[in-house]
């Protein structure tokens, strides 16, 4: 019986290492393929909310850390920056808005440093299916609609849902979730303008994470 056991142990400890091996080698072998998927992904979205015409340099690595409760917590949030002839001209820049229906809304916003917004896109959200989810791109074109839009200053009524007697439609029966993006919206935009004496303070994205 001891025998039998040992050769079962062996059997196992032999299999356990050659599948060790085998994802060691998939993961060798797939590693690089998926790290450029994931910075073609990257690069899209950035291009969604920040369009090229707008600046020449590599967005994806000029990435800086920002932390400000005005996007929505006290995380480091990614900013990753756009120049046009060397000059800083806008970022897109991580976001938050924590106030949504079924809790906090990631953003992804584009604008310039004179409260500009060129594009948002949502990043991770847990809103109400057929009502809430409205504010993903391939549900509805809702989220497009902040293309384009200033902010102009903190008391700028209009960045409010229509219910609010603001100029962004809200969902019907889900007017939380649109009034908590576009809440955010509007302070990650009147955050950017405060950014540009700030640029080369920010820490390097990987330097402090």
């Amino acid at each position: 019986m001891l025998n039998s056991m040992r050769k079962h142990g062996i059997t196992l400890a032999v299999f356990a290492a050659v599948t060790t091996g085998l994802t060691a080698m998939v993961y060798t072998l797939t590693k690089n393929t998926i790290a450029h998927q994931a910075a073609l992904q990257q690069k899209a979205l950035l291009d969604q909310v920040v369009p090229p015409e707008y600046y020449d340099n590599d967005m994806q690595s000029e990435c800086l850390l920002v932390s400000d409760p005005a996007l929505g917590n006290g995380a480091p949030h990614h900013l990753y920056l756009a120049r046009k002839n060397g000059q800083p001209v806008a970022a897109a820049l991580e976001t938050t808005a924590p106030d949504g229906y079924s809790g906090a809304i990631k953003l992804l916003v584009g604008a310039d440093f004179s409260g500009t917004v060129f594009g948002t896109r949502v990043v991770e959200h847990h809103e109400t299916p057929g009502l809430g989810d409205k504010i993903e791109l391939r549900i509805s074109d809702w989220i497009a609609s902040f293309s384009g839009k200033k902010v102009e200053g903190p008391a700028d009524s209009r960045w409010a849902v229509k219910k609010d007697g603001g100029m962004f439609d809200q969902f019907t029966g889900a007017t939380i979730t649109p009034r908590a993006v576009v809440n955010a919206v509007r302070r990650t935009a009147l955050y950017m303008e405060t950014l540009p004496s700030k640029l080369d303070t920010l820490p390097v994205c990987g330097a402090s994470e």
